[in-house]
């Protein structure tokens, strides 16, 4: 008899989250669903098979609690996925040094926390699967996005570099990369930078912004990426990297293959149409 696999989620409350959780429970594995606040879900707590455990990335304490206890109602873990994560937005000499912190402590350090929570019982079992949620993002960059691009190239190079180290443990480290993807990131799950006293990229922000926020509203549901992240984690080979759209696919592709001053035009010609610097 097959045993039923384990998965612990990070930031299931809303998104690609979410949809994970489902994807995976649908599918017949045990899911941890973990977020900051789970008394105020209403919709997960009903799936059995689900438990919601809190967990907040930056709670060191908690990520451990929510390890043990996970392990203690399911008898193990065989993966998880570190997609607890937002979006700090805008003009970067708006951003403060608490919201660049922030980020870094959310998007990049709150995964380091959460893998060093789990890689002992990995390392104990001989096995498991880390699946960090980054970005093409993670790759490629696109105007007002030069903090939140920060932590996911970290994350990706965090992630290449960490594979050498497990493999001997056969602790396999995998990063999904999507695209624009239709969640509450291009709302709620978003921090923009502001400083009344600064105007001068005024313009430039106005179009920039307004280009990058079309992209949200045409792209596909979170369903897309939660469908990679159950493919990642079925995967027994040690591929890293795993694109979770054709969008993300394609620009990845365009990047590896163009010159970076060619593909930077491009990205100029999508992002700042519309914009006329004053000369």
């Amino acid at each position: 008899m097959k045993t039923q696999k384990t998965v612990l989620i990070t930031g299931t409350s809303s998104g690609i989250g979410k949809a994970a959780v489902k994807y995976f429970h649908e599918r017949g594995w045990n899911v941890a669903a973990t977020m900051r606040s789970p008394e105020k879900e209403k919709e997960l707590n009903q799936l059995p098979g689900v438990k919601l455990v809190r967990l907040d990335v930056t709670d060191e304490q908690s990520i451990q609690q929510a390890v043990a206890e996970t392990i203690t109602h399911f008898g193990k873990i065989d993966a998880i996925v570190n997609n607890a994560g937002y979006g700090a937005v805008g003009i970067f000499e708006a951003a403060t040094a608490e919201q660049v912190r922030r980020q870094f402590d959310t998007n990049v350090f709150g995964i380091m926390n959460v893998i060093r929570g789990i890689l002992p019982h990995f390392r104990e079992r001989k096995n498991g699967t880390i699946i960090n949620i980054s970005s093409m993002g993670g790759r490629i960059t696109f105007p007002l996005y030069s903090v939140y691009h920060g932590t996911k190239w970290a994350v990706e190079g965090f992630s290449e570099a960490l594979q050498f180290e497990l493999r001997q443990f056969n602790i396999k480290v995998k990063t999904v990369e999507p695209g624009a993807i239709k969640t509450d990131f291009y709302e709620r799950s978003m921090d923009l930078f502001r400083k009344e006293s600064l105007t001068a990229y005024d313009a430039y922000e106005k179009v920039t912004y307004a280009n990058t926020q079309k992209a949200g509203e045409t792209a596909p549901g979170p369903e897309s990426v939660a469908r990679t992240i159950f493919k990642a984690a079925n995967d027994s080979s040690f591929k890293l990297r795993y694109t979770a759209s054709a969008q993300s696919a394609m620009l990845l592709a365009l990047r590896w293959i163009l010159p970076l001053a060619w593909f930077n035009a491009m990205v100029r010609g999508n992002v700042e149409k519309g914009f006329k610097p004053k000369n």
